[in-house]
């Protein structure tokens, strides 16, 4: 499964382009008010922190109109703004709890932790090493949270946070490797002014994950008995094969020479 993410991630990238662009200038602008929040810190605290928390809650919102927009990108459909403003309308308590979460691990890797190593000693130690865990397995799950309400849009948003959890550990091993391709996106992005892949590009990149991995769960709900660690995954990915096609980085740059 983890060979064909890569493909259809790239392709689906591709082939939304101009798209995940315009998504992406709307993530600079929050990034710019984000900014712009921390230097009025320095200024007036509290107007700051006031300011920084509206900047995370713009970010969730944003965030819940482009997980809509790029679950269509991966089901290969071409969302117009329409689906962006459905997706803010009907995920807005999702997104509430997104703000939250976001601000709950922005807390914990930037004051809680380094409080707690401040002290130097052994107990200050282990509780940093243990809130640092809790940190890991939050962003873990919010890898895969917004695309689970689309995937899932009965669910209350404590229900996705739970089965966000629950892929984690189902699929840790992808998940690492899920985290590190986050990581490479994150940093492309920043040599490309945050244009592309951008937030946008690994907002996707989590739709085509849950994507693939419903598949997954989808079998072992038909057959309960499968094994877990072999599953048929030549046979579940068929159709999306099909979608993608047989696409090369060769005949997407040289196309007439197919």
């Amino acid at each position: 499964m983890t060979g064909f993410f890569l493909k259809k991630a790239f392709f689906d990238g591709w082939d939304n382009l101009i798209s995940m662009v315009v998504l992406n200038l709307g993530y600079l602008l929050i990034l710019l008010a984000l900014l712009g929040s921390m230097s009025l810190i320095g200024m007036h605290g509290f107007l700051g922190i006031l300011a920084l928390l509206s900047s995370a809650g713009l970010f969730a919102f944003y965030s819940a109109g482009t997980a809509a927009s790029t679950w269509s990108y991966a089901k290969y459909e071409r969302p117009g703004w329409e689906v962006f403003k459905r997706g803010i309308r009907q995920s807005w308590r999702h997104a509430l709890l997104y703000w939250l979460l976001l601000v709950v691990d922005a807390s914990l890797l930037l004051f809680v932790i380094p409080f707690y190593l401040s002290y130097g000693t052994i107990v200050g130690t282990l509780l940093a090493v243990v809130l640092f865990w809790v940190f890991l397995g939050l962003t873990f799950a919010m890898f895969y949270y917004l695309p689970l309400f689309q995937a899932m849009q009965g669910d209350r948003p404590t229900k996705t946070l739970k089965k966000s959890f629950i892929i984690v550990m189902d699929n840790l091993f992808f998940t690492l490797f899920f985290a590190v391709y986050q990581i490479i996106n994150l940093a492309i992005s920043a040599l490309l002014a945050g244009l592309a892949p951008g937030f946008t590009g690994m907002a996707l990149a989590s739709s085509d994950a849950v994507k693939l991995l419903m598949y997954k769960y989808d079998y072992l709900e038909e057959h309960p008995e499968a094994d877990r660690k072999h599953l048929p995954w030549d046979e579940l990915l068929y159709e999306e094969r099909e979608c993608v096609g047989h696409r090369s980085l060769k005949n997407m740059i040289f196309p007439w020479k197919d």
